[in-house]
Formats: C-alpha cells, sequence, structure tokens
C-alpha cells in the first residue's frame, strides 16, 4: 500500500512530457498579456482599449494554438513551430540576441516539446 501510495504522488516522465508544453505555452500567454498592458498610456479611454487589444492579439493567437496543440499535439507543434518563425521574422527578433530568447525561443521550445510528447 505505501510503496503503490508513493508511486502514484511522484511525477513520471510520461506525465512531465504531457504537461510541460503545455504549462510553458501558457505561461507565454500571460507573459504576452502582460506585455499588452504598456498600451495604456495618457490617451483617452477608447484608444486605450483599442491598443490594448491590439497588442493582445500576439496572445490570442499563442493561445488558439495552444488550444489546437492541447487535442492534436502533432499539428499544434508544427504550428507553434511555424508561429515562431512569423515572430522571429515580424518582430525582427533575428537581430537582437537577447530579443530572439525571449520572444521567440519559447514558441520553438514549445513546439518541438509537443512534437516530442505525440510520439508516445
Amino acid at each position: 500500500m505505501e510503496n503503490q501510495q508513493s508511486q502514484s504522488s511522484r511525477i513520471t516522465f510520461r506525465s512531465l512530457k504531457i504537461w510541460a508544453p503545455r504549462v510553458l505555452a501558457l505561461l507565454y500567454v500571460a507573459f504576452l498579456a502582460l506585455l499588452s498592458l504598456d498600451s495604456f498610456e495618457g490617451s483617452s479611454i477608447f484608444n486605450n482599449l483599442v491598443g490594448f487589444l491590439v497588442h493582445l492579439l500576439p496572445a490570442f493567437w499563442v493561445g488558439m494554438i495552444l488550444l489546437l496543440a492541447w487535442h492534436y499535439r502533432l499539428i499544434g507543434g508544427v504550428a507553434f513551430m511555424i508561429i515562431g518563425m512569423v515572430f522571429t521574422i515580424y518582430y525582427h527578433t533575428h537581430t537582437s540576441t537577447d530579443s530572439f530568447m525571449i520572444i521567440s525561443m519559447p514558441l520553438f521550445v514549445c513546439g518541438m516539446l509537443f512534437i516530442f510528447s505525440h510520439s508516445e
């Protein structure tokens, strides 16, 4: 009984393989949403709200890909890799190592982890 209880409470490699990309992607979506808060400046409330919604679009798209990857890990992993390339090109993160590591690299890591978790 004691051995069975200790085995069930341990984190297995299989559960880590499944949950690591999901948690990382959720944290990344939260990070992008946090970055969108910089749109609130001294403008009118309408302009602030519109700017906030526009700045939330990347978090929305990554969240939609996460929903796809949650059920279809291989397709979602490829989609994360594609959006990582789009972010690299659109936001010019290839010009700076720091910006690449903060903005683009988590998407590539999520993509690789989802693809890896697909192969069971």
